[in-house]
């Protein structure tokens, strides 16, 4: 068992780079410890609440009990199928803001700016606009990623979208072009009405060429024999054996797997390792820490006119859905229902959005549960960058031991600020014309929710992870004690050593991670076949002009 690149997770970055390396001839094996994705579970858009709360597909992590939240353990789903998270994720396609990038580079992340991330984002996508406008010389037109819009035939949609024009803020054609500020359609990895998940975009066609091999096992540890990593030890038919990797091993096992595969192969915190008894190889005390997640709450309206998806909230309905979908791959099965979206600025001062709202026409839980009152429409809302940080650490030497995550929600005041600040404007955003022949009256967080100390009990006891973790191998300057990685995404201290997932992010983008996860598999890819990365793109992003003006 052996190949030129070793990559572990089949997940949206480790699908990306088998793709590329495979499509230059080299010899790759996919380690993945997930079964098959197929079924109508995962492949069905509008099924997308099954797979994340069904063991077989996911990890099953969570965290430890957040002091700030009331002691609740939060769900942290990680996909264990072949897709990885893109294969149980919502299909929301969020390329992030232009200053997200430009941050990455601050921070230690040389070639990492807008500029230098805009040429893969348009070399992985193949961009279907749905006749909603956008500008195409901004996205791109033949990538293995096809990027779509759902039909927006629900009059909610148009409403969200009027109404956040009313209330004063920017419209948007298309919030992954040159303008992510404003309201406007919400864009999904869908394609023909199937999810198209990094393996059916990226996997399935890696494997044609014959140079991809895919190995179902359990990574236990990387290999590592004088300072170099030689292989992955796995665990097969319950037996350990090392498949062996002739140039790179590539961790791409998520933000939450990739660390705890490090520090159980004796790279990470010293003192952590050892107290584990596992010999240290280096020394790096930014594995596991760093630790980011976006939070979320449904702000959540009870509707006056029976058009919201309630009315297909019931066996017969889902049946009749599921059948069309089935034979035919269209109809409301063939949408994750998220298709107005919108970020904003919560404050003028503010340099880009730090509020992102995805919109749904019905007022349900992220686990299928609906509203006991019926009819109904929610804003998922949450701030974007909070400075609460948290951990990923390991509980024991097994590797079979779930790690230790520590995410430390809500740590900061500021916090507290930004999630009244988000409630806030979504009832004006609710209050406003556009939206007065379907509003009915507020379900959550209710109208008894008012001051401060109110909306933050409301925080507390229904506050969700918008499952967005990353941070926990972040990237910086080889010199940077608390980087993991350098800007090639190659371990520091270790040869022959890489992680390109989400784990590597500096600072958590604006809004969901599988569009940048997907690029930074991308990215990688051509740092391990030794190109010349892409040239840097010319286009400038818009920012707001109250901002540019500040600046001047």
């Amino acid at each position: 068992m052996q190949a030129e690149f070793v990559i572990v997770g089949a997940g949206s970055a480790g699908c990306a780079m088998a793709y590329r390396l495979a499509m230059a001839g080299r010899k790759v094996i996919v380690i993945e410890h997930g079964g098959t994705d197929a079924g109508p579970f995962i492949q069905m858009p509008a099924a997308l609440s099954y797979p994340m709360n069904m063991k077989r597909y996911d990890w099953g992590y969570s965290s430890e009990p957040e002091p700030h939240l009331n002691n609740r353990r939060l769900a942290c789903p990680r996909g264990k199928v072949i897709g990885g998270s893109s294969s149980i994720n919502g299909m929301v396609y969020v390329r992030g803001h232009a200053m997200d990038f430009d941050h990455w580079e601050e921070m230690g992340a040389r070639g990492w700016a807008y500029a230098d991330v805009l040429p893969y984002y348009k070399r992985m996508e193949t961009w279907h606009d749905g006749g909603h406008g956008g500008d195409p010389t901004w996205r791109g037109t033949d990538g293995p990623l096809h990027v779509s819009r759902g039909p927006r035939d629900n009059p909610l949609f148009e409403a969200f979208v009027q109404a956040g024009a009313q209330a004063g803020y920017e419209v948007t054609d298309d919030y992954n072009g040159q303008k992510q500020e404003g309201f406007g359609p919400m864009e999904q990895t869908v394609w023909n009405g199937r999810r198209w998940s990094a393996a059916n975009a990226y996997l399935r066609p890696a494997q044609k060429t014959g140079n991809v091999e895919l190995v179902r096992a359990l990574a236990q540890k990387v290999v590592i024999e004088d300072g170099r990593a030689t292989g992955v030890e796995v665990l097969r038919g319950g037996k350990a054996q090392v498949i062996t990797a002739e140039r790179e091993v590539v961790l791409a096992a998520s933000s939450i797997n990739s660390p705890k595969l490090l520090m159980l192969s004796g790279i990470g915190p010293a003192a952590h390792l050892r107290e584990h008894g596992i010999d240290v190889i280096a020394d790096r005390p930014g594995v596991g820490q760093n630790l980011q997640d976006h939070l979320e709450m449904y702000i959540q309206m009870a509707a006056s006119q029976p058009i919201t998806l309630y009315k297909h909230w019931n066996l017969l309905s889902k049946a009749v859905i599921g059948a069309q979908w089935l034979f035919t791959k269209t109809g409301m099965g063939a949408s994750n229902q998220f298709e107005s979206a919108a970020f904003v600025r919560s404050k003028p001062g503010i340099p880009y959005p730090d509020i992102q709202y995805h919109f749904l026409p019905i007022a349900v839980r992220y686990d299928g549960q609906a509203a006991a009152e019926g009819h109904g429409f929610q804003a998922h809302t949450g701030p974007m960058r909070s400075s609460s940080r948290g951990s990923v650490s390991l509980a024991s030497s097994d590797p079979n031991a779930d790690p230790i995550i520590k995410f430390n929600y809500m740590s900061n005041e500021s916090d507290w600020d930004d999630f009244r600040t988000c409630i806030r404007l979504t009832r004006e955003i609710f209050a406003q014309d556009a939206f007065k022949p379907f509003v009915k009256h507020e379900i959550q967080p209710g109208v008894d929710a008012q001051t401060d100390e109110e909306l933050n009990a409301v925080i507390s006891e229904h506050v969700e992870s918008a499952y967005h973790p990353c941070g926990t191998c972040r990237m910086g300057r080889a010199d940077d004690k608390h980087a993991v990685v350098d800007p090639e995404a190659r371990v520091i201290g270790v040869d022959g050593l890489r992680v390109a997932d989400s784990s590597i992010f500096p600072r958590i983008t604006n809004g969901n991670l599988n569009a940048p996860s997907i690029m930074v598999g991308e990215k990688v890819s051509d740092h391990l076949l030794g190109l010349d990365p892409l040239p840097r793109a010319n286009d400038e992003p818009w920012i707001h002009p109250e901002w540019q003006e500040a600046q001047r």
